[in-house]
């Protein structure tokens, strides 16, 4: 997501300063009017009004629009002007200016009726697109209305929203009733009071020859979707065979690609198979063949096989969603530490699930339309088969931690316990699919507070007993040691382990000077942010707590300019 913010004043310039975006001082209306179709949103630092004049000739409809949020100059509020709902992933105007807030102390100001009345809205509902008369519907509901929800694919729906369904459902309400919402794949005509939600159900497969066009491809779908009047935006992802994945007639189509081999699309029974096709490439179906196998158990063909000159096209229903998994790194805590992978990742969710802390770290990622699982810290087997029992289920779930999930945190324990009785048959029987999002380290935020101390070969030791035996912990602080590599220690100390600490520091101190540069880095990217250059001999354990992350430099770290560095060795 691009967002330009634009300043005028050098307070503004200032605030600009704080906020992960492209900035630029200085003619903001000329800006905003030559930017306004190359970004996804502006953080205008102005006065209201006259953010209001600037924007209004440039609006369009809401759908293409960028986020619009005004910043005063005083930095006290952030006021979502428009877009505020997200869109194709994108953050709206809502949560950007709760990402303004956090970055520069301002308070968000949302007016959106749906945020204000903590109602799901629909055009913004994760994992579908709506249609028809949303706006109606919505009014309705915040006129207290309770909506007859019609079902018929029995597609996974938000809490939120199946707490608000009529009791009995579409029957209950009855033909003509108002609000209706109905969850399908299939277009239809305008009716106030119905809205339409689209859900990720159709796989189209797709095959191409070599020489086969992009414009016919789409020409192809368009022509698909036509013939059983189903709904574009239901269209998840396009499936072809191996050899096919990267042409530019699959990947023209802007779906996600998935892409089988000849042996596992044989083995796929189909409708209209192909001799010819079959000497070609080893298969002899691959439009039909694809679509099934990448829908899944249980799904059929809506629309069979459509032959173009140089491309064949089929569209396949699936039974059910197929469950998506991300683990999920935020940072070590403030929003400016989060990559937009990460909250991509968050946005895109359907179920966010954490550890307490976690979630509320990424609460400006999370709207009404979110089911939110939280767990007390200590639960991580159990959240993690929660997060896997949801996507298994069909949910695109985000499991979210602190820092990096490889690192100390539940990216190994989730991949672990994906394996256990879950023996796949190569790529064409995926339980879900499972990703692990990165994020910046605990151990990388602190070394970047302290300068650069990890600027050679680095161990990393978590000091923690729990899991692993003190033994195997001194045997490897001993091998650190004696490598003489600059060490991170997490974990380091706690209200009942206290001992660990200053023996880890006699172990490291028997390969080291007492001078030997160590830092401390307490509260990294939260409030109360706090680094302290030590030496070996100098460091007092209780400045040590759970929150520190404590880096002992190597022989060759050194005190520059009040920080820490550690010689990579080059030379000018």
């Amino acid at each position: 997501m691009r967002v330009l913010t634009v300043t005028v004043t050098e307070r503004g310039k200032e605030l600009a300063g704080r906020l992960p975006f492209e900035h630029r001082h200085g003619q903001a209306g000329r800006t905003v009017r030559e930017s306004w179709r190359d970004v996804d949103g502006f953080v205008l630092v102005l006065a209201v009004g006259a953010a209001v004049r600037i924007i209004a000739p440039l609006l369009g409809r809401k759908e293409e629009d960028p986020s619009v949020v005004c910043l005063d100059d005083a930095g006290r509020y952030a006021v979502a002007l428009c877009g505020g709902h997200p869109r194709g992933g994108r953050a709206g105007a809502n949560q950007l200016a709760y990402l303004v807030a956090q970055a520069t102390g301002a308070e968000a100001v949302v007016t959106t009726a749906s945020e204000a009345a903590e109602l799901p809205a629909l055009d913004a509902l994760p994992g579908f697109t709506a249609s028809g008369d949303v706006a109606g519907v919505m009014r309705a509901l915040l006129d207290e209305a309770r909506p007859a929800i019609d079902n018929p694919l029995g597609w996974p729906l938000p809490s939120s929203l199946e707490e608000l369904a009529a009791p009995g459902g579409a029957e209950a309400g009855g033909a003509g009733a108002s609000p209706r919402i109905l969850v399908t794949d299939l277009l239809g005509p305008a009716e106030a009071g119905l809205a339409r939600l689209h859900p990720p159900s159709l796989v189209a497969g797709l095959g191409a020859a070599s020489t086969a066009r992009p414009s016919e491809a789409s020409s192809l779908l368009r022509q698909a979707l036509g013939i059983a009047g189903l709904a574009p935006a239901s269209v998840a992802e396009v499936a072809t065979i191996d050899k096919r994945a990267g042409h530019p007639a699959v990947t023209g189509l802007g779906l996600p690609v998935r892409a089988f081999p000849p042996a596992a699309l044989a083995r796929v029974p189909v409708p209209h198979p192909s001799r010819a096709v079959e000497g070609a490439v080893g298969t002899p179906s691959v439009a039909e063949a694809a679509a099934l196998l990448a829908a899944g158990p249980g799904a059929c063909l809506v629309v069979p096989k459509q032959v173009g000159a140089e491309v064949t096209l089929a569209l396949a229903r699936r039974r059910r969603p197929r469950g998506h998994l991300s683990v999920v790194g935020l940072g070590p805590g403030d929003a400016l530490n989060r990559t937009p992978a990460a909250e991509r990742a968050v946005r895109r969710a359907e179920v966010v699930i954490g550890y307490e802390r976690y979630v509320d770290q990424c609460r400006d990622l999370i709207g009404t339309g979110h089911d939110v699982v939280t767990s007390p810290l200590g639960n991580e087997v159990s959240r993690a088969d929660a997060a896997l029992a949801l996507a298994l289920a069909g949910r695109r779930v985000a499991l979210v931690c602190s820092g990096d999930p490889g690192l100390y945190a539940m990216a190994s324990l989730v991949c672990e316990r994906a394996g256990q009785g879950r023996e796949r048959e190569g790529p064409e029987a995926p339980d879900l699919e499972l990703e692990v999002v990165p994020g910046v380290s605990a151990s990388h935020a602190a070394a970047a507070l302290l300068g650069a101390p990890l600027g050679h070969d680095h161990a990393v030791i978590s000091l923690s007993d729990l899991l692993t035996p003190w033994a195997t912990i001194a045997a490897r602080l001993e091998a650190a040691g004696a490598a003489d590599m600059a060490v991170v220690l997490y974990n380091p100390r706690s209200a009942k382990r206290t001992w660990q600490l200053p023996v880890a520091l006699e172990i490291l101190g028997r390969h080291r000077s007492p001078r030997t540069p160590v830092g401390l880095a307490t509260d990294v990217a939260r409030p109360g942010q706090v680094a302290v250059v030590t030496t070996l001999a100098g460091l007092d354990p209780e400045q040590v707590g759970m929150t520190t992350c404590v880096i002992v430099g190597s022989s060759r770290t050194r005190v520059v300019g009040g920080r820490m560095v550690t010689p990579r060795g080059y030379r000018a």
